[in-house]
C-alpha cells in the first residue's frame, strides 16, 4: 500500500493531522494500536488556539454543542481550618475576539467527532487495532492480529505518545523529569449549575474540578508520590471525605463513586525531545514533548503540532515541495512555543508541589496579584490559551513579588490582538518559500 503520508497514532493529534491532511486532498493513512476505548485518562480541556483550530475545520460549533464551556477558573485557598482565605479567578473574557473560552469535551467524544468527519474524504484511510512495529527505509511495518503489511509513504509521523516506535526509529533520546507528587483522577456527577472551574488548594493539599457536559466532572487530586497503595486500602468513604472536605459542592455527587477500581493513578512527566525532525520523519504531541498536566496543556499542544505539521505537509504536496528539508518548518515554529508551555507548567508544578505554609502564602500573592494587575492577567491567559506567547519580563515578577505597585490601566483590545499569532507566524514558509 502506497500513501502520501503516514501516521502511527489514532489519538486527537493523529486525528488532527489527519483530517487537516485529508480536508487538503493529501492521502494519508492512519494506523491506531487501540481497537477500543483507551484504558487511562486523556486531556479533556481545550484551550482557545486548539478551538481556532477546529473552527478551521469546520468543527467548531459540532465540538462546542457536545462541551461544557469554561469562562472562568475560580482559584481558592484554604487555610488550614478549610476556610476560604484567599480566592482569585483566571479569566478567558480577558482574551479578545471570538476564542474567549476553554470547552471540557470527553475525549473519546472528541476523537468521534474528528474520526467521523475524517471519514467523509476518499484520500483518509484508518486501521484501528493495528500497531506501527517499525520501519524500512521507504516503508512502515504494521501488525494487525497475526497479519503484517506495509504501508510506502513520502513522509512518516510518530503521533504514538510517550513510547514512540518513530522516535526510536528516529534515533531520538528524551530525558524525563519527574516530579514529588501523583494524582488522582476519576469522573463523576456533578451539580447542574456547577459549570466554571475551580482549583481548590491548601498549603499541602490541592484538588482540581473541571466541568464536562452531561452533568460531570473531572477531577485531579494531587497525592504525594507512592501514598495511592496505602490510599486504596482505605474504605472509599475515605476518598469522598478528601473531596468534600475542600469543595462542598461535591458533596452529594462524588459519594456515587462506589470503587476504588474506577479512580485512576496519574504519574505526571515532563520531557522535550531535542528534535522533532529527521529525514522524511517527524514527531508531535506526546512523542516530541510531554508536559505536567496542571494547566492540562498535553492534548492542546498535539493539536497545535498537527495544525502547523499539516498546513506545512498539505503545502509541500500542493506545491510539489516535497523535500525532507522544508520539515525544519514545523521543529521551527513549535520548538520554541512548546518549550514555553513546558515551562510554565513545570512553575505551576512547583508552586503547588511543596506542602510548606510559606509556599502556599507566596502562591496566593503570587495570584492574586495576576489577577490584579489586567497585563499580568492578560498574559497568564494568552500563554494558557495558545493564542499567542508573550513572556513575563522583570517588571511582572517585581510586581508578583509585591516590590513595585500593580499596573491599573488594561490593554485596549487591538494592542492584545497584537500579541496573537498571525498566519506568518504559523506558517512563515508561505513568505519565505518551500525548498
Amino acid at each position: 500500500m502506497k500513501t502520501d503520508v503516514f501516521i502511527s497514532g489514532g489519538g486527537v493529534g493523529g486525528l488532527a493531522l489527519a483530517l487537516k491532511l485529508a480536508n487538503r486532498g493529501v492521502d494519508v493513512v492512519v494506523a491506531e494500536r487501540l481497537s477500543n476505548k483507551a484504558p487511562v485518562y486523556k486531556g479533556e480541556l481545550l484551550q482557545p488556539k486548539s478551538m481556532q483550530i477546529f473552527d478551521g475545520l469546520g468543527l467548531f460549533d459540532e465540538i462546542c454543542s457536545r462541551s461544557n464551556e469554561i469562562k472562568v477558573l475560580d482559584m481558592l485557598e484554604l487555610s488550614s481550618s478549610l476556610k476560604v482565605r484567599d480566592q482569585s479567578f483566571m479569566d478567558y473574557s480577558v482574551l479578545p475576539g471570538k476564542y474567549d473560552a476553554a470547552y471540557m469535551v470527553h475525549h473519546e467524544e472528541l476523537k468521534s467527532i474528528m474520526l467521523k468527519a475524517a471519514s467523509s474524504f476518499p484520500n483518509f484511510h484508518y486501521f484501528s487495532g493495528t500497531a506501527c512495529k517499525g520501519y524500512t527505509d521507504t516503508a512502515a511495518q504494521l501488525q494487525r492480529g497475526k497479519e503484517t503489511f506495509d504501508v510506502e509513504a513520502d513522509f512518516f509521523i510518530g503521533a504514538e505518545g510517550r513510547t514512540s516506535v518513530t522516535r526510536k526509529a528516529m534515533d531520538i533520546q528524551i530525558k524525563q523529569t519527574m516530579y514529588n507528587h501523583h494524582f488522582l483522577t476519576v469522573t463523576f456527577p456533578r451539580a447542574e449549575n456547577f459549570k466554571d472551574g475551580k482549583i481548590i488548594s491548601t498549603y499541602n493539599r490541592f484538588l482540581g474540578l473541571f466541568p464536562l457536559p452531561d452533568q460531570q466532572v473531572r477531577s485531579v487530586y494531587l497525592i504525594p508520590e507512592g501514598d495511592y497503595q496505602e490510599l486504596k486500602k482505605k474504605p472509599i468513604s475515605h476518598f469522598h471525605k478528601l473531596y468534600t472536605d475542600l469543595a462542598p459542592v461535591v458533596d452529594g455527587y462524588v459519594q456515587q463513586l462506589q470503587d476504588w477500581k474506577k479512580i485512576q493513578l496519574m504519574i505526571p512527566v515532563m520531557y522535550h525531545a531535542p528534535a522533532y525532525v529527521k529525514n522524511n520523519k517527524a514527531i508531535i504531541g506526546d512523542a516530541a514533548h510531554a508536559v505536567h498536566p496542571m494547566a492540562g496543556e498535553g492534548m492542546n499542544m498535539a493539536i497545535q503540532d498537527a495544525d502547523i505539521l499539516g498546513e506545512l505537509l498539505a503545502d509541500m504536496k500542493a506545491n510539489g515541495k516535497l523535500a525532507a528539508e522544508n520539515l525544519s518548518w514545523y521543529e521551527q515554529v513549535r520548538y520554541r512555543r512548546a518549550e514555553h508551555v513546558l515551562q510554565l507548567s513545570h512553575l505551576a508544578a512547583l508552586a503547588y508541589s511543596f506542602p510548606f505554609r510559606t509556599v502556599s502564602y507566596l502562591r496566593q500573592k503570587t495570584f492574586e496579584r495576576m489577577e490584579e494587575d489586567p497585563v499580568l492577567h492578560f498574559k497568564q491567559m494568552l500563554n494558557v490559551s495558545g493564542l499567542g506567547m508573550w513572556k513575563e519580563n522583570v517588571r511582572d515578577r517585581f510586581i508578583q513579588g509585591g516590590l513595585i505597585p500593580k499596573r491599573v490601566k488594561d490593554l485596549d483590545p487591538d494592542r492584545k490582538e497584537l500579541k496573537y499569532f498571525t498566519e506568518n507566524d504559523d506558517y512563515p514558509w508561505k513568505v519565505e518559500g518551500l525548498q
